[in-house]
């Protein structure tokens, strides 16, 4: 049974048709990958339509969420929120929120932004600074915003090669940046690699580029990095400089559909990007936001079902001698020794959903840590996928 799985269509859409399906074999050239971006478009399910989630009996494992969430104590206020849903969410609820976020960084209300996700935040971030100049990015990142920027004549990526070790190369990234530049964007831990650059070297170099030109630091999974604090970049925005830092709360927290995200940002640039987000934030994002944010025992249980299922892949790539980068996300960056495409399909044959090839890294396939069943069911098949391609 065939399947296909839809991400993000309404951001990537655009560039969908510049390349060969991502279910093929088809490996693309580095133009034409530059131009669809790190994350294209999949075609929609067509023999097995579904409302959310997975198709059944489909181990869904090639996006990146929590399929543990939403909390309980974000269900109990978004049907609070349902019961209440004729009315526009309050003000109250939204200060509530922003203090919430404000408290827990240490910085004041006025530092925060919310948005439906923080694709929205970083889309609008794009549209902002894309028309000032090139926006300096590593080559692999979660680009989808950006392109959204580009697909509408608003902005250029300047593109730097990642390292040898498939790390961002922030040195080559530092020497790019010049007085045209029009923004920065990084995205750590980085996706699809998973890999994060510890605080002690992105802090230096993020505050060095920022008294060129603003830089955005996309931390969808620095709740899942090894040290958080030590990671952030928020310290940065606290000392006054041109960084911005997003969050969501489509990752740990299980929320992605739901769709709730912030930014935390000078005032005057949170100001700014507050009044041209593209949409208001529904109540029940907001009212779910407040019930789960602090709920670190919903937290705490995400991540220890996301590291045991992280710890159950590697320990299988190890065992059949596959090549991986170390992730510090909820998904896993590796090496089949087989074309990405291919094992995509050969997984989709056996109910198994993966993503494919990223641009035109056709050897490397990204895994998502999905429920610890599905997660098993991946590693007993791996062998037996590889061998059928």
């Amino acid at each position: 049974m065939a399947f296909n799985l839809s991400r993000r269509n309404l951001l990537a859409g655009a560039a969908g048709g510049a390349v060969a399906t991502v279910a093929g074999c088809t490996t693309k050239s580095a133009a034409i990958a530059e131009e669809a971006g790190a994350f294209p478009a999949e075609a929609a399910a067509v023999d097995n339509p579904y409302l959310l989630g997975a198709p059944k009996g489909v181990a869904l494992l090639s996006r990146n969420e929590n399929p543990y969430g939403p909390a309980q104590s974000a269900r109990d206020m978004i049907a609070y929120a349902a019961s209440k849903g004729a009315y526009y969410t309050a003000q109250g609820a939204t200060e509530k929120l922003l203090k919430m976020i404000a408290d827990r960084h240490g910085v004041s209300p006025d530092h925060v932004a919310l948005s439906t996700g923080s694709g929205e935040i970083l889309s609008a971030l794009a549209l902002h600074y894309g028309p000032k100049g090139p926006i300096v990015a590593p080559r692999l990142f979660w680009d989808t915003t950006a392109l959204y920027a580009k697909n509408l004549g608003m902005a250029e990526i300047q593109r730097v090669p990642l390292s040898a070790e498939m790390e961002i190369d922030l040195p080559a990234m530092e020497a790019a940046v010049t007085s045209e530049t029009g923004a920065i964007q990084l995205c750590n831990p980085n996706n699809p690699t998973g890999l994060v650059t510890p605080g002690n070297v992105i802090r230096p170099a993020v505050r060095r580029m920022a008294a060129k030109a603003p830089v955005i630091v996309d931390e969808a999974y620095i709740e899942l990095a090894d040290d958080e604090a030590g990671t952030t970049c928020v310290p940065l925005v606290k000392e006054g400089l041109d960084v911005i830092v997003t969050r969501t709360f489509s990752k740990i927290y299980g929320m992605a559909g739901i769709r709730m995200g912030y930014l935390i940002a000078k005032p005057e640039i949170a100001q700014k990007v507050q009044s041209v987000v593209m949409s208001w934030t529904p109540s029940t994002s907001i009212a779910a936001a407040i019930g789960c944010y602090n709920d670190m025992d919903f937290i705490n249980m995400s991540k220890g079902k996301i590291v045991e299922c992280r710890d159950m892949v590697t320990a299988t790539l190890d065992t059949l001698g596959m090549e991986y980068l170390p992730s510090q996300t909820n998904f896993v960056y590796f090496k089949s020794g087989k074309e990405a495409n291919a094992l995509q399909k050969a997984m989709a044959d056996k109910m198994i959903s993966v993503r494919g090839q990223y641009m035109d890294y056709n050897e490397w396939t990204r895994v998502s840590m999905g429920f610890v069943e599905d997660v098993e069911k991946f590693c007993k098949t791996l062998p037996d996928a590889v061998a059928s391609i």
